[in-house]
């Protein structure tokens, strides 16, 4: 006879494990964000695999990579960094204040953010001239203006994404991590179904499924606020001095986001002057890898970062040290055995999921020897979040803009060395290389400049 699943025993189980003390908050809260996050990268991967059946490593993908890799640029550094000026400061203020001034913040600097990210918008169209040819040095003049194209047609993702992310991270504020864990997958459902229902569109079809996707996202994370009683209407009620810290925290925020985002930046445009569909291989070498940095970095973003601040805030320096020694264990622990299984079974990786269509074999020997390469950063880029996490909520943000000044320079100088060592695969080596040395210069840093002692031990 089969026994009966005694699920109440289980979710008991499960209550005791993730309750009491922080550390059991966070890893709760972080498994449940993993598990939806997971699921989300299925979908993920599905529609990455129906690309790669439709287009291979051909031109049109490569013009529609190199037209979103500057709004995706800004989207990461404008609104990414916002965030963590504003969550920190947003959950000092919802504690010490009350709820009614934090509605006043978040609603101020909403304000602030749309305004910025629509401004970034239109000067990102009028300058395209300028600058898109310089990333797109290899391409023709019939892939360039395919390129301009997609652009124009991406653009309003900037001011979409920057809603959702600071919209989420109001959610994720509240502890409610479930919501903006799963919301991701309406993205590539939806250019799943461009992908198939739309065969003459070509790399429109990736572009209409990203507008629609991210449109259908900004609305329900703005229903979930309002049923939650938070007014989603930016107002402006004057440059008080929570809205200036926000500010000051600011610039040195969004200046170390955009030294270290711009390794995305030089790595698309210095795979364009190399052979076709160069931005494309570097592309889909990076796609397994970047899943497990994906899932971990949602946990540790959505996690995390309240509870950091919220420690941080009754200054309880014991619990930092614990939670931050804690969880860089448990991140070495699981990934170095599964980055040396990615690197050991690339090619066979690579074959199984992508050898199909368009993709051919010998896109998939150059795709798994990138991949091999890229999977060297998984541990150091997961642990690097997690030591960033934490500067941001302490505000030592100046430390950010020097090490990515030193990124940014060892960035160029290694692809210049690698690619004429190893070709397009050299750029991903680079980008290793750079996580590795981030992570060693952050982590001894902010060791050195933890307080000793706490005022609060709230875990």
């Amino acid at each position: 006879m089969t026994k009966k699943v005694n699920y109440k025993t289980i979710f008991g189980f499960w209550n005791n494990l993730t309750s009491g003390s922080t550390n059991r908050k966070i890893f709760g809260s972080a498994v449940t964000v993993i598990l939806i996050t997971a699921f989300v990268k299925i979908v993920t991967i599905a529609k990455e695999l129906i690309v790669a059946w439709k287009f291979g490593i051909g031109d049109a993908l490569d013009c529609f990579l190199i037209a979103y890799v500057v709004p995706a640029f800004i989207i990461n550094v404008v609104a990414g960094s916002f965030n963590a000026a504003l969550i920190p400061t947003y959950i000092r203020v919802r504690e010490q204040e009350g709820k009614e001034a934090a509605q006043e913040l978040f609603s101020g600097a909403t304000f602030c953010g749309v305004g910025v990210l629509v401004l970034t918008t239109v000067l990102l169209l009028i300058s395209a001239p300028l600058y898109l040819p310089k990333i797109a040095t290899g391409f023709s003049l019939e892939k360039l203006d395919l390129t301009f194209q997609l652009l124009y047609a991406i653009a309003p993702v900037i001011i979409l994404s920057g809603v959702i992310t600071v919209w989420g991270a109001i959610l994720n504020a509240g502890e409610r991590f479930a919501l903006t864990s799963i919301t991701p997958i309406i993205t590539p459902t939806t250019s799943v179904l461009f992908l198939l229902l739309t065969n003459s569109l070509g790399a429109f079809a990736l572009t209409g499924g990203l507008l629609c996707g991210t449109f259908l996202e900004v609305i329900v994370i703005g229903f979930a606020l309002h049923k939650q009683g938070t007014s989603v209407v930016p107002r402006w009620y004057g440059f008080n001095n929570n809205l200036r810290h926000i500010t000051n925290v600011y610039r040195p925020i969004i200046a170390g986001a955009c030294l270290i985002s711009s390794a995305g930046l030089v790595d698309d445009s210095m795979a364009a002057m190399l052979a076709p569909g160069s931005v494309a291989a570097l592309s889909y070498g990076n796609k397994l890898t970047v899943l497990p940095i994906n899932l971990a970095v949602t946990a540790l973003r959505t996690v995390v970062t309240p509870y950091f601040s919220k420690m941080i805030a009754h200054e309880d320096w014991a619990g930092v040290r614990h939670t931050l020694k804690r969880y860089l264990s448990l991140i070495f622990a699981t990934t170095l055995p599964l980055t040396i299984f990615i690197i050991l079974f690339s090619q066979n990786i690579i074959k199984f999921l992508l050898e199909k269509g368009s993709f051919t074999a010998s896109d998939a020997e150059l795709v798994s020897q990138i991949q091999a390469c890229f999977a060297l950063q998984i541990p150091f880029y997961i642990a690097n979040i997690l030591v960033v996490i934490l500067i941001n909520s302490l505000t030592f943000n100046h430390v950010l803009v020097k090490v990515s000044i030193f990124n940014l320079a060892i960035n160029i100088s290694l692809n210049f060395v690698f690619i004429h060592w190893m070709g397009i695969k050299g750029i991903a080596l680079s980008t290793s290389c750079i996580y590795m040395f981030c992570f060693s210069y952050l982590l001894i840093y902010v060791i050195k400049k933890l307080p000793q002692t706490s005022k609060v031990n709230i875990s």
